[in-house]
């Protein structure tokens, strides 16, 4: 027998579904919403944690950089960067000293060769160019100090030698500075210099032989500063020969020497663009007329002599020398 359905229980029934479908409805959406409140803590703790790891990040590069020791990759990038920036600080202070030497500035120049050497200890050429400016202005203690410490650096730079035998001249330690010479002699041919010519080292050792008196010694080395094809030929070099030959009894060879030294003289004096440098090369000029007119009565002959006086007493009158020019012509009286 079939039950009948009553609207009442009908309309309950679809109430209940009503209640059961509203339910479900709610469930599945409180469902969607807890998704999405997990991704968005997820995705809230994500950025948390990369913001601490890049904090953490960064305060390991400060802590490495501030000690680069527990970073050997650290440290050779800043001690690569530190010595570039430093070797070009002390070129700039060594490049700035020659402008203030330039412009007279002695004190400047000293600062800023100090200076190029606190930035790099071993620039050798600062020490050598702060030595010679300390030669220049007497401060021989501090001269030979940096010639020292340049040579100190490289034992083979022949412009320190130079410089110091230089130097040691100055202080009349001639054993020194022939020492100073001969080293940097021996260490020209390996190590060359553009600021040094081996016809001035020749020169150089020439005038301490000189000095020393072994003569051939001198008349060698000034032989072989003449033979040099570099550079410009010295007037002193062929009358400082010429002093060697008078002093071994050589007269003919000493007037030839005198002769050239006076010829170069009278080249030079047409390229001497003061008045102060044409009268220094006369005075010279006329020195070495008067040493040949004495070589010249030495070995008996009295016109070349009275020659060279007179060329000297033209030289002293153009000078408006009268002290000069009354002994010159006193000379010239006698050998009529």
């Amino acid at each position: 027998m079939k039950k009948k359905i009553t609207k009442k229980t009908q309309s309950k029934t679809t109430a209940v579904r009503g209640v059961n479908i509203k339910s479900s409805t709610r469930t599945r959406e409180m469902s969607s919403w807890s998704m999405s409140i997990y991704v968005y803590w997820f995705i809230i703790l994500f950025f948390i944690a990369a913001t601490f790891f890049i904090l953490g990040r960064s305060h390991m590069i400060n802590k490495e950089t501030t000690n680069p020791t527990s970073n050997p990759e650290v440290i050779e990038i800043i001690d690569t960067g530190a010595d570039e920036e430093t070797l070009m600080s002390a070129s700039d202070y060594y490049i700035h000293s020659k402008t203030e030497l330039a412009e007279g500035n002695i004190d400047g120049a000293i600062a800023d060769l100090t200076a190029a050497i606190q930035a790099d200890s071993n620039m050798v050429e600062a020490y050598i160019r702060r030595g010679d400016i300390y030669m220049q202005i007497g401060d021989y203690n501090s001269a030979m100090n940096d010639f020292n410490v340049a040579l100190s650096i490289d034992a083979s730079n022949p412009v320190a030698y130079y410089d110091r035998a230089l130097l040691n001249i100055r202080l009349e330690d001639f054993n020194a500075a022939m020492n100073d010479i001969n080293n940097a002699l021996a260490t020209y041919n390996s190590n060359p210099n553009e600021v040094l010519q081996l016809r001035d080292l020749y020169a150089k050792r020439g005038q301490l032989n000189l000095w020393m008196k072994n003569w051939e010694g001198a008349i060698a080395d000034y032989t072989n500063s003449l033979a040099r094809p570099e550079g410009t030929v010295s007037s002193a070099v062929y009358a400082e020969r010429a002093e060697a030959y008078t002093a071994m009894g050589e007269y003919a060879l000493a007037i030839n020497d005198y002769t050239s030294a006076i010829r170069v003289i009278s080249e030079q004096i047409q390229g001497a663009t003061t008045t102060e440098q044409r009268e220094d090369l006369s005075m010279r000029a006329m020195n070495y007329f008067e040493k040949s007119a004495a070589l010249n009565l030495n070995i008996g002959n009295a016109n070349a002599a009275k020659s060279d006086l007179e060329s000297a007493y033209a030289i002293a009158a153009s000078l408006n020398d009268v002290d000069t020019t009354e002994r010159l012509q006193k000379l010239i009286e006698a050998l009529q």
